[in-house]
């Protein structure tokens, strides 16, 4: 058949979406002449708006149970409705749910009417046209290159790419009047307590890696205030502080030039290594396997292989806890800092010959 338009559900955070770029770029080639629609969130769209990317539009869905959580609003029926007549009218030729295990996310799919439905599925959701089983443990970039195979698109990279534009620099050099090829990013946020590392071993590493000549920069968006200036307040040597005045592009400009940055496991951390950034990510082992990096010549995971809840002592790699302390508090400062001494000479800059 004819495909001229395809639908792909991913309206979730910023790292979800860095995963699931392979298998857009996989789509964009499988169906150069075709418009993919990514049906997203609004910080897709600004994102998105200008940038090179395989993405040719973003339609922003409306609050949805399982699919776009909205603080302090329920799902409105009506808009709904109104919703899905308006993607009836789109006439999508497929449309693929890259958006979980589709216990939701398949329903939502199924009332758009598309041509054919794809996408994945564990135990408890329906199922589409064509589908594979949603396995948790599973690296994420393979989970949706493995779905859009379903439509007959194949792996171009398995390295997410995000392009940089001037304006993302711009602001990046605005925000951070330095040198951006000395500074070294820490980035001590994440949306789960679980995935952070003390804001005191960020602040002694932040030591550390000033005393070598670098220029520490501390970000966060400004949900992470109270960690960021934790670890400002805990360096002997002050630091820089990029605390929720970056917008996304204006980070991806700062991360794009910066010699390294080292993070928790979050947004930035993916986000980085697409602009081509040396990372140093800290990972609870589980979390590893979904989200640690391919290679190995930029990127280093430093691994807490802790199983067992600090809090309760639940095995959380089969029955997870409510708690939300650090699972990954257990990496000591010198373990970081010499993976990071050795990222940072194996992508010490070459002289022009």
């Amino acid at each position: 058949m004819e495909v001229r338009k395809i639908a792909v559900l991913r309206a979730n955070a910023v790292g979800d979406f860095i995963f699931a770029l392979p298998a857009l770029e996989a789509l964009r080639a499988a169906y150069p002449s075709a418009e993919i629609v990514l049906l997203g969130l609004r910080w897709h769209r600004v994102f998105l708006e200008g940038r090179p990317s395989p993405i040719d539009r973003v339609i922003e869905v409306p609050a949805s149970r399982g699919i776009n959580e909205v603080t302090g609003k329920a799902e409105d029926p009506k808009d709904l409705d109104a919703f899905f007549q308006r993607m009836a009218a789109e006439r999508f030729d497929i449309a693929l749910q890259l958006h979980g295990g589709g216990r939701y996310s398949n329903p939502f799919v199924l009332r758009l009417k598309a041509g054919l439905t794809a996408g994945l599925k564990a135990p408890d959701a329906i199922p589409l046209d064509r589908w594979v089983p949603y396995v948790y443990y599973q690296p994420e970039i393979l989970r949706y290159l493995e779905a859009v195979s379903l439509v007959g698109a194949t792996a171009q990279s398995i390295m997410p790419r995000v392009a940089v534009t001037a304006k993302d620099f711009a602001e990046a050099a605005a925000a951070v009047p330095r040198d951006l090829h000395s500074v070294v990013v820490l980035n001590p946020g994440a949306g789960d307590g679980r995935r952070r590392w003390p804001p005191s071993h960020f602040a002694e590493l932040g030591d550390r890696l000033s005393s070598q000549g670098l220029t520490v920069v501390v970000h966060g968006s400004e949900k992470d205030r109270s960690q960021v200036e934790s670890v400002a307040e805990g360096m002997t040597r002050t630091p820089l502080v990029a605390c929720g005045n970056l917008s996304l592009g204006g980070l991806a400009g700062l991360l794009s030039q910066a010699r390294l940055l080292v993070s928790n496991d979050s947004g930035p951390l993916h986000l980085a290594a697409a602009v081509g950034a040396p990372t140093l990510g800290i990972y609870w082992c589980g979390n590893l396997i979904n989200a640690g990096p391919v290679a190995r010549s930029l990127h280093r995971p430093v691994i807490s292989w802790r199983l067992n809840c600090p809090q309760c002592g639940r095995d959380c790699a089969t029955n997870s806890c409510d708690h939300h302390c650090s699972f990954v508090a257990d990496i000591s400062v010198e373990e970081v800092f010499a993976a990071a001494k050795e990222l940072l000479a194996f992508n010490r800059p070459q002289p022009w010959i």
